[in-house]
């Protein structure tokens, strides 16, 4: 299937990297809202035009698949809801040195890199970045627009909230719920849940800044 990429910067080229891999998808161009990279090839594909004008450039160049590759949670989030909304169907880059279980559930616009391992039923939500090295062990939840970062230990039965970001090698204890858009700092050990939208670090991890979640993100959350 010929494929767009939406975001042509560092992560962008990760998920280059992995369909060309995968030799699944024709990957056809970027799009990137950074004018000064309109028209030049990035590792040979061209920058085709901005996101914005993804409906137009996914028609004149026969692309009807596309993988939003943007690392902010929320922008990746919301933009994949857009395309959905607008006809666009959105594919999962998967590295093929990635372990995943077959009866693991993996969502839509979902970015699995090298070496991450997915365990036995485990649910993958849409627009999830799993990165290079990460484990997510089995029955474990990880929400819509979350960003699990290489290195990163899930332990089984654990759940990661929409929006979550889990930092750099940071390990999470079985069973433990992490709020959504909440923040684990890099190489911190979550033995606890984390309220959402709040900051924790350091081992044990412990909560460095709190914020009253709103009722849209009392609707993200997920059941218990």
């Amino acid at each position: 299937m010929r494929t767009l990429i939406l975001g042509a910067g560092g992560h962008g080229r990760v998920v280059l990297d992995i369909l060309l891999l995968s030799q699944q998808y024709e990957v056809v161009g970027f799009l990137d809202n950074n004018a000064s990279i309109h028209g030049r090839r990035i590792d040979g594909i061209p920058v085709l035009g901005p996101i914005d004008d993804q409906l137009r450039l996914a028609q004149q160049h026969a692309a009807p698949a596309a993988v939003v590759a943007i690392g902010d949670n929320g922008v990746r989030r919301g933009l994949a809801r857009r395309l959905e909304r607008g006809g666009a169907t959105l594919v999962s880059a998967i590295h093929p040195s990635a372990s995943v279980s077959p009866n693991a559930t993996i969502g839509r616009n979902v970015v699995i890199a090298a070496g991450a391992v997915i365990c036995a039923h485990c649910q993958i939500a849409d627009s999830v970045i799993l990165n290079t090295g990460c484990i997510v062990d089995h029955q474990s939840a990880i929400g819509e627009g979350c960003h699990i970062c290489p290195g990163v230990r899930i332990a089984g039965r654990a759940v990661i909230e929409p929006g979550a970001f889990v930092g750099i090698g940071a390990t999470v204890v079985p069973r433990v719920r992490i709020g959504c858009e909440a923040i684990v700092g890099a190489g911190a050990v979550v033995i606890e849940d984390v309220p959402p939208m709040a900051t924790v670090v350091g081992v044990p991890a412990r909560v460095i800044k709190a914020s009253a979640a709103s009722e849209e993100h009392a609707e993200m959350l997920m059941p218990t």
